[in-house]
């Protein structure tokens, strides 16, 4: 449930942005900014998408809807697009969407009202996946399961609090450019490394339950090995620039992968028992698996063990492998 902050009826509502960082966005970008577009915040909002250098007719559908400032993004990814939204922007408070997002109707007057009374830096709540076909639909379940992502309230959500990080973000204007906004050198986890200079510099980033996003994952196996092997070499750079803020649900795919290695050389090496961790690990994400289908009548969650496993592999992986060498230093807001 999410926490009681006392009267929410403020005199003044701060201005808002909300930005939105886009590249060959066209199948969800409509939805995206339906969802925007619906909310009934009672003071000035607007919307400031960034376009990444798309070629599938995003541009086209974002010229659709009346009011929406479209921004060119050069660089293409998605830090230098928040910050070229955000440069480009002029509210008190930034909400970033991603174009997989759809925003609940009133989430952002509720998530000002809680940024407000709880005086936060960042304020943000829990990434619902939901599917549509039935690959998706495993996709969801896997990535809202203990057994895919650990103890991360933004996915499974939790009582209302100060927090590591939250999903998405409604920042302080002042906060961000304090800060340089989002690090471009990391082209994923760039939230999470933005939430922990928040927490290191004295702030605070507050997680509310209440604050649900429908989120549409990866459609396909292949998609979501993609991204979440992105995730994996991302999350090395993070940690070789912040080695504290490694958690155990992060090290424990990479430590997974290491083992699964280490017990198939082992059986090569005629090794007794080496088969019973793998065997372990496949009764866990099968059983996952039976309990999401039987839970929610739905036979497609029979799938939920490939996409755990996929999730796991791909982030290990991609861990293991560490990012491209870059040294780029990150550009700030004020070069924009």
């Amino acid at each position: 449930m999410g926490g009681w902050y006392g009267p929410t009826l403020m005199d003044t509502w701060p201005s808002v942005s909300v930005v939105m960082p886009v590249r060959n966005g066209v199948a969800t970008i409509g939805d995206a900014l339906d969802g925007v577009l619906a909310q009934d915040y009672p003071g000035d909002m607007e919307v400031v998408v960034a376009d990444g250098g798309s070629i599938d007719g995003t541009t086209e559908v974002v010229a659709r809807f009346a009011g929406v400032h479209l921004v060119p993004n050069p660089a293409g990814g998605t830090p230098s697009g928040l910050n070229a939204a955000i440069a480009a922007s002029r509210g008190e408070v930034v909400v970033r969407c991603d174009a997989h997002a759809v925003l609940p109707p009133g989430y952002v007057r509720r998530a000002v009202e809680v940024l407000e009374a709880t005086g936060a830096d960042n304020v943000g709540g829990v990434q619902d996946a939901q599917g549509v076909g039935p690959v998706q639909r495993a996709v969801a379940a896997a990535m809202s399961s203990r057994v895919g992502v650990g103890d991360a309230n933004f996915h499974i959500g939790g009582r209302a609090g100060p927090a590591d990080t939250v999903y998405l973000g409604v920042f302080r204007r002042a906060t961000l450019e304090r800060l340089g906004g989002f690090d471009e050198r990391l082209e994923r986890n760039q939230d999470y490394e933005l939430n922990l200079r928040i927490r290191e510099g004295g702030g605070t980033v507050w997680f509310d339950p209440s604050l649900r996003v429908l989120y549409r994952p990866r459609a396909s196996f292949r998609e979501l090995g993609s991204q979440y092997w992105q995730y994996g070499r991302w999350k090395r750079r993070m940690v070789t620039d912040h080695p504290g803020s490694l958690r155990w649900r992060q090290a424990a795919p990479p430590v997974f992968v290491v083992g699964v290695g280490g017990c198939v050389l082992a059986g090569a090496l005629g090794a007794p028992g080496w088969w019973l961790p793998p065997t372990a690990y496949a009764l866990v994400v099968i059983a996952t698996g039976i309990g999401a289908s039987l839970r929610h009548r739905d036979p497609a969650l029979l799938l939920t063990p490939i996409a755990l496993a996929t999730m796991h592999v791909s982030w290990g992986l991609g861990f293991l492998a560490g990012p491209p060498a870059d040294g780029r230093p990150p550009q700030r807001l004020s070069e924009l």
